[in-house]
């Protein structure tokens, strides 16, 4: 199997994006972009599932790998043993990785793991409101909490799609995740999500950048308009 070179303007510093599991995200989320391209190809997807061959990939050296872009791998559901595999393959390469996810708790795999030394981990809170577009996520105050609790590693939010939300509340859990970076885009699927306006964001940005860097996806525009 060879690498995919990373096609997202999300995170500047990834060069590549590696997925060992596949198929449909325990998540669920109602604005699943994998969900949105099996339905554009009129192709379901698949239960989910390990793919042994991507152990046979090649991660080559000085990279920076997002392992897991299309799917969750330290979700509820994933065995251990999974994520062990995936972590055990990255630890043989000198390369760099990103690992996100919704379930933050199953960072603990990860930060129990060397391969932890050469990885930055990230968070998705879409707003501190339970939207139900939201799946089977945990919420997104249990998500910070849990970012709270790692200890010394790069950490990143996305927030994306962003949600209507609560100003005050939001910018509070976003920074009990201490963040080195917060990510901000918007919706791009025609999901119809409860959006904020214009004022709002910018307000978010402003409060968010007084302890943190915040870097605009450029889907984001549409709602700055």
């Amino acid at each position: 199997m060879a690498l995919n070179k990373s096609q997202g303007n999300m995170y500047e510093f990834v060069t590549h994006t590696w997925n060992t599991v596949k198929g449909t995200c325990p998540h669920d989320c109602g604005y699943c972009y994998m969900k949105g391209i099996a339905k554009r190809f009129n192709k379901p997807q698949s239960p989910v599932h390990f793919d042994e061959s991507e152990l046979k990939t090649n991660l080559g050296s000085g990279n920076f790998i997002f392992v897991g872009s299309s799917n969750d791998l330290f979700a509820n559901d994933i065995p251990a043993d999974w994520i062990l595999k995936t972590l055990n393959h990255c630890d043989k390469f000198d390369n760099r990785y990103l690992f996100q996810s919704k379930n933050p708790a199953g960072f603990n795999i990860l930060m129990a793991h060397p391969v932890a030394r050469k990885s930055v981990i990230c968070t998705t809170i879409e707003s501190d409101i339970i939207h139900p577009q939201m799946g089977n996520t945990p919420t997104p105050t249990y998500r910070a909490l849990y970012m709270d609790t790692m200890p010394e590693i790069d950490k990143y939010v996305t927030i994306e799609p962003i949600m209507d939300f609560r100003l005050d509340l939001f910018v509070s859990l976003i920074k009990r995740c201490n963040p080195k970076q917060v990510n901000i885009g918007a919706d791009t699927g025609k999901n119809h999500l409860s959006e904020p306006p214009k004022e709002k964001v910018l307000e978010l940005i402003a409060e968010l950048e007084k302890f943190t860097v915040v870097k605009q996806k450029s889907n984001l525009s549409r709602l700055l308009k």
